[in-house]
Parts: structure tokens; sequence; C-alpha cells
């Protein structure tokens, strides 16, 4: 006879909400939410405007107090856990970040590696390396000495983002990274984030309005309206036209991506929230 064999209980995603509940006041944003962000992967979270993504985004990254549910970082609630000690797994890019005035670009680059040292660390050889290669994967090198009120505002989300690589988390949650950016650049960020996942293992979730560069790029999508998730996987799995429809309020048609195959939403008619 065979010896008996155990199965190995899968293990849980790092990051996770359960039963997540977020209001402003009376106002409800998000109501019982339920959700595993994939190891490893890059989900993307959309939706129209409103719905949530920001609010739900802020809440995994513990700018946000749940009014009900929990947030799990590594199975632990991620609100009772140390800052510092979340800040060296988990990296943000919020969407209006303000910077002190009179910074430097690589002043507030360096900052990204403040949870990586001690209270009297000095700094040390691998935080001027990680802060450098920061700045060059965002393309800010050439701006490093730089006052951050000097620069376009494109100028200054490239800035913030090198920030937060060079926080040099596994985990990195990004709120609308795309915002001021012009068009080469959108698309060398995207295409910089995907690298960071596959050749580094590293899990992203980012807040996107592009449906195209979210289908492109996302191995999951996480789709809200009204504060719920109305579906969630591959793209090529959930992008449909009627999806487009009950969460746009958008007649569409689909196409594969010509390049690459992934779902492209070709709209085929005004949205009635636009004309309402």
């Amino acid at each position: 006879m065979r010896p008996d064999t155990c199965a190995v209980a899968p293990t849980p995603p790092r990051l996770q909400a359960e039963q997540l509940s977020v209001g402003y006041g009376s106002t409800p944003v998000l109501q019982a939410l339920n959700l595993a962000i994939a190891d490893g992967g890059l989900t993307a979270i959309i939706g129209p405007n409103g719905c949530g993504k920001s609010t739900l985004l802020r809440t995994l990254a513990r700018l946000e107090t749940p009014q009900q549910g929990r947030v799990l970082l590594d199975g632990a609630l991620i609100h009772r856990r140390p800052t510092r000690e979340v800040a060296r797994i988990l990296g943000v890019l919020p969407q209006a970040a303000q910077h002190p005035d009179g910074i430097r670009v690589h002043e507030l680059v360096a900052r990204g590696r403040h949870p990586h040292r001690g209270w009297l660390a000095g700094w040390r050889t691998r935080d001027e390396e990680a802060v450098q290669q920061a700045m060059v994967q965002a393309d800010v090198a050439g701006l490093a000495d730089r006052f951050v009120d000097e620069l376009s505002g494109g100028q200054r989300q490239r800035v913030w983002l090198a920030m937060a690589l060079a926080q040099d988390t596994p985990l990195l949650l990004l709120d609308e990274p795309t915002t001021y950016l012009d068009l080469a650049h959108q698309i060398g960020l995207m295409e910089l984030l995907r690298q960071l996942q596959r050749q580094r293992g590293r899990t992203l979730v980012v807040v996107l309005h592009d449906l195209h560069q979210a289908c492109r790029y996302a191995d999951q999508l996480l789709v809200m309206r009204d504060g719920r998730i109305v579906a969630q996987g591959a793209p090529s799995q959930v992008m449909t036209t009627e999806l487009v429809e009950q969460v746009f309020d958008l007649p569409s048609c689909i196409i594969p991506d010509p390049v690459t195959g992934t779902p492209l939403v070709i709209p085929t008619g005004v949205s009635r929230r636009a004309t309402a």
C-alpha cells in the first residue's frame, strides 16, 4: 500500500480584506467587500468615478480605517501592526501626494528609505544605490538637484513614483499613477510596473481609468461600481460588452488588441452618465 500523503494547505494571499465597509460620516463608500490580492501579480482596479476605487486602495494601504471588516497583511490585522513594519512590506503612491516646501528631488526620493533604517543608522551605500536606481527607473535622475516645487505635474508624479520604488517593498499600491503623464511616460510607467512584477516578483495593485492599459498590463481586473466589486478575474474573462455597459453605462464593442491580443474596448456610443 502507498503511504498516506498529507495535503499541503494553500498559502493565503499576503494582502486580503474581509467584509470591508468604509464610509465618510453617514455616507457609505465601500460595502462588505471580500477580496484577495494575487501574490506576484498585477491587479488593476477599474470603475467609474466615485465608485470607491481610491477609498479601497487607501484602506488596503492603512490610510483609511474600516467601519466594519478588516484588512489582513500576512495574516495579521494591518491597522494593528507598527507603521515602520508595514512600510517595509507595503509601499504606497497616493493620488494627491504632498511634499514639503523647499525640498529637492533627491531628498524626497531618499525618504523612501526611512523604513529600512534604524533610528540611529546613518546613510548607507545600499540606501544611495536604491535611490539612484529608483530615479533612473522613474526617469528623474536628471532632476535630482532640482526643487520639487519647480517641476511640472508629470515630473512630480514621476518623482513620487521614484520615492515609492526606493522604498523597495514586495507589495506596491498605486492610485492613478499615470495622472499628469504624457503618453510616452504612461507606457513607460506601465512597462516598468510589469517588469517589477514579472522579473522581480512584486505584487502590484494599481487604480486605473484607462481600460486599454488595464487590460493590456494587468493579470487580474477588479471591477467596481457603487462601492461593490461586480467582477474579478483575468481581462480576457472579465471584459465584455455587457460588463462595460453595466459598469460604465457605455455601449461598446471589444476586439483583440492588435499588438498583445488582450481586450481592446471601442466605445460605440455616448455614456448615459455623460449625458445625464
